[in-house]
């Protein structure tokens, strides 16, 4: 069948069932259904698709074998001895890896009998990109950048030590939240899609964001909250701050580190006045202590709001503030410090806090969590930190030893240097035995945005 088929079109196949097919310029795992016909093997979305995804034409020197170092019970094919691609794929169940590689067989040798070679390109896709060979790298339309941000953090993914590890939870956490980013074809009038990255200074702990116009967010948002099975009353909480607040534009965001730790939750960044904002935070003394804590300084306004989605309480909500309206960095600072005791959290190490005013930034941020126990973490945020900062900020917290990793991620992301670099504190009792408690150092990126056509 040369033209696109559907499932039912198909009949009666020589194989079918669901696979895991790992993507080809962004490498992320999607379960797709294959069907094998004669010398193809179509993937559809859903078992009822009118329309292929995309199809593999095999032919006389067509290879499938086994992949056990790829992934467990993996295996490939290799559509011909010129391919660009070799194929990927997981089956649901173990036994069905020698199944799916016999029945493949089968038709490679059939292909060799009827002396048939596949054609020329030996892939297309209705829905998952053009013709190998002929498909255009992304475009960061903004930097001009050939590199899109989305191929960005999918490379810097590989930088990371522990998201290589062979049937990693963290990174399957990983793969769910970025196939729940809606395509950049969704995006019309100029509109963006933001995309930011943080990781602790020893890279054991890392943050990844996203977000976007809220009419194309809010649909792929809820179900990958669906899917990580956060719990309906969260979801429910979200649809009303979003209904209150009303932002022009939303998220989604997910932690994680080398100790098994995955979190998630969406957060708005957009300015909003304080008052509205903590309506999305838990009622209990935190809450009230941040509402003093910003009558007494002034500081009415937050640059965002967020909350996470897990599955157990205590719920925890996210407050990021500019203390631009406390006057010059030395008075930014003591409010920032003040913030720290008032808060309950121990002072900045006085040798991080010399390099910090040492620095001497035009401005500094806050991060501020809460929950209903209590406050969670606080975050004091410099901007623009340069080479000989972090890697002072990065000998304080004893992460020297990782600076080359931490040069690989920001090579892969295609950044030079942190937006900012968070001088951060977790209360104890809230790193759950997966994040570091108490003082670290924590790097922000701006990785960039794609954006919709005029």
């Amino acid at each position: 069948m040369s033209g696109p088929v559907s499932v039912a079109s198909l009949g009666s196949p020589d194989k079918d069932g669901f696979l895991t097919k790992q993507g080809g310029s962004i490498k992320t795992w999607k379960r797709r259904w294959f069907v094998l016909k004669g010398s193809t093997l179509y993937y559809f979305k859903t078992k009822q698709d009118t329309e292929e995804t995309g199809r593999i034409d095999l032919g006389s020197d067509s290879t499938v074998a086994d992949e056990p170092k790829k992934k467990k019970h993996c295996f490939s094919v290799t559509p011909s001895l010129d391919a660009k691609r070799t194929f990927y794929m997981v089956p649901d169940r173990p036994s069905e890896t020698q199944e799916w590689i016999t029945a493949i067989t089968k038709a490679i040798e059939n292909c060799k009998r009827l002396g048939q070679n596949a054609p020329t390109g030996n892939y297309s896709s209705a829905g998952e990109g053009k013709q190998e060979g002929k498909k255009e790298e992304p475009r960061d339309v903004r930097s001009g950048n050939k590199m899109a941000p989305r191929v960005k953090i999918s490379n810097a993914k590989e930088a990371v030590p522990f998201l290589q590890m062979e049937d990693s939870k963290v990174l399957e956490f990983w793969q769910i939240w970025s196939e729940s980013i809606p395509p950049v074809e969704e995006l019309t009038g100029g509109l963006t899609i933001d995309y930011h990255v943080s990781t602790s200074a020893n890279m054991q702990k890392l943050t990844w964001r996203t977000a976007g116009p809220q009419n194309v967010f809010i649909q792929k948002m809820v179900d990958f909250f669906w899917n990580v099975g956060a719990p309906e009353s969260e979801i429910d909480r979200l649809n009303d701050v979003g209904a209150l607040i009303n932002p022009v534009k939303i998220g989604s965001w997910i932690d994680m580190s080398g100790k098994g730790g995955m979190d998630g939750g969406w957060y708005f960044p957009v300015e909003i006045p304080l008052k509205l904002a903590l309506d999305a935070a838990d009622p209990g003394d935190p809450a009230t202590k941040l509402k003093q804590w910003s009558e007494k300084y002034g500081v009415d306004k937050c640059l965002s709001v967020g909350r996470d989605m897990g599955a157990a309480p205590p719920r925890q909500t996210e407050f990021r503030f500019k203390l631009v309206m406390a006057g010059d960095f030395g008075s930014q600072l003591r409010v920032a410090l003040d913030a720290y005791e008032m808060f309950g959290f121990p002072e900045i190490p006085e040798q991080a806090l010399k390099v910090l005013k040492n620095s001497s930034p035009e401005y500094l941020c806050m991060s501020v969590i809460t929950s209903s126990e209590g406050f969670v973490r606080v975050g004091l945020l410099q901007p623009a930190p340069d080479t000989e900062t972090v890697n002072k900020l990065s000998s304080i917290v004893g992460a020297s030893t990782t600076i080359s990793q931490l040069n690989n991620f920001e090579q892969a992301l295609g950044c030079s240097s942190p937006s900012f670099a968070e001088y951060q504190y977790l209360k104890e009792g809230f790193g759950y035995g997966v994040y570091k408690e108490g003082f670290d150092i924590v790097f922000h990126y701006n990785v960039g945005e794609e954006q919709g056509d005029d």
